[in-house]
């Protein structure tokens, strides 16, 4: 295993991958526990459209994007600690809040503030493993993280639903209340701070340089052709992941009538990402991200490609099993492309790590908001919608890397 470059850290590497996994997977967490009891949460407060039931998963990404644009930037100035400790705050107390409204209106608010808050655990834990790490060792770290934080669909929507039947559908967002404590708690009594301004300093120490301002910062990030290109392509693989979360509870319950059964399929199709981010971990140091994203880049488009000309011959409603293992394959793929891509993206940006992960994280979540509501708010009874999506995106991000690598894919 890879160790830290400082002797002195009270955590291990093998500590700090689970602390860094579940304070990334909050996110995930408190947008897959959510999706069964969409339904039963909308009839309650009094939502008849449909597709709207979609905005509470959306109402935290905006938060989220609101949060990412200033969490990376301070904590490079103040530090990772006090930053990470105020994010899970105001993560505890919006899922408090949205726990207890009695409005859709206001369940949105609290669902933002809880998105804001959520940025900090899901941008310092970026930031702090490239303080720690670098090269294709913080490219196997952020895929085992990655590993973990995908594999929390393939328990979430089953938890939720399972929260939901003993009390109801407040009780999986107060269960988040509850793990951004433990997050915060575990962090509070083993995470060093690790920004190179302000780890191990001791009182009699000269003062350090000054922090890049932000305008420094990011014409660093927008002059780097590497984190520009893989930032934007990695803003459209996720659009593909939000078109399906989006879409998910509404194509396998009502096309297909799962009723019950869609925690399964939803958690089954996750595996799929787990299994491409602990092949990935193996294979990306003897291999090199670029070769493995590219190839995998490249097979997802083809998948893509076959599922959607399926769909239109069956007008869109194609036999589940064809549907449920090209997705499947889709996120195999899927595995293996966006962890090496945000390596790629933040390895030229060392010396600004937190606004460099800000900003990539900031970007990444508006893309894929805005593509995967634009491809759910298209749902139209069948799965057209997403299948065509999928074709869009990754073709648009097959051309945004063979732009950004000069045409030469595969390179080391």
């Amino acid at each position: 295993m890879p160790s830290p470059p400082r002797s002195d850290l009270p955590i291990s590497t093998l500590e700090f991958i689970p602390l860094a996994a579940l304070l990334t997977c909050l996110t995930a967490l408190s947008i897959d526990i959510m999706l069964p009891v969409l339904p039963d949460l909308a009839r309650d407060l009094g939502v008849v459209e449909a597709n709207k039931q979609q905005l509470v998963v959306t109402s935290y990404l905006g938060g989220l994007v609101v949060g990412q644009l200033v969490v990376g930037t301070v904590s490079d100035r103040f530090g990772r600690l006090p930053i990470l400790y105020g994010g899970l705050a105001l993560f505890i107390v919006g899922a408090t809040v949205a726990s207890q409204t009695t409005t859709f209106d206001w369940l949105l608010v609290a669902r933002a503030l809880q998105g804001m808050g959520g940025a900090a655990p899901r941008i310092i834990t970026t930031a702090v493993v490239r303080d720690l790490y670098s090269g294709r060792q913080m490219a196997r770290i952020l895929s085992m993280v990655m590993t973990t934080f995908i594999m929390v669909p393939i328990f979430a929507p089953s938890l939720g639903q399972l929260l939901a039947l003993v009390v109801n559908w407040r009780a999986p967002i107060l269960f988040l209340a509850i793990a951004g404590v433990l997050a915060a708690l575990w962090a509070w009594l083993r995470l060093p701070e690790t920004s190179p301004r302000h780890a191990g300093r001791r009182p009699d120490d000269p003062e350090p340089e000054p922090p890049i301002r932000l305008t420094v910062a990011l014409q660093a990030i927008v002059r780097s052709r590497l984190t520009v290109g893989y930032v934007v392509a990695n803003g459209l693989m996720f659009g593909c992941l939000m078109s399906y979360i989006l879409s998910s509870q509404q194509i396998f319950v009502d096309v297909y009538h799962l009723g019950g059964w869609f925690p399964v399929a939803f958690g089954a199709l996750a595996i799929a990402v787990a299994i491409a981010g602990l092949l990935n971990a193996r294979i990306v140091v003897q291999q090199g991200m670029r070769l493995v994203s590219h190839r995998a880049l490249i097979a997802f488009l083809g998948v893509a490609v076959g599922l959607a000309s399926i769909g239109l011959v069956y007008a869109g409603r194609p036999p589940f099993w064809i549907l449920w293992g090209g997705l499947w394959l889709e996120f195999f793929f899927f595995g293996l492309i966006v962890s090496n891509f945000n390596a790629l993206a933040i390895e030229p940006l060392g010396h600004v790590a937190g606004t460099a992960a800000s900003v990539m994280g900031s970007y990444t979540t508006f893309s894929s908001a805005l593509l995967g509501t634009l491809v759910g708010q298209m749902f139209d009874g069948t799965t057209l919608p997403i299948n065509l999506g999928f074709v869009a995106f990754a073709g648009a991000a097959l051309i945004i890397v063979l732009l950004t690598e000069r045409g030469k894919l595969f390179g080391p």
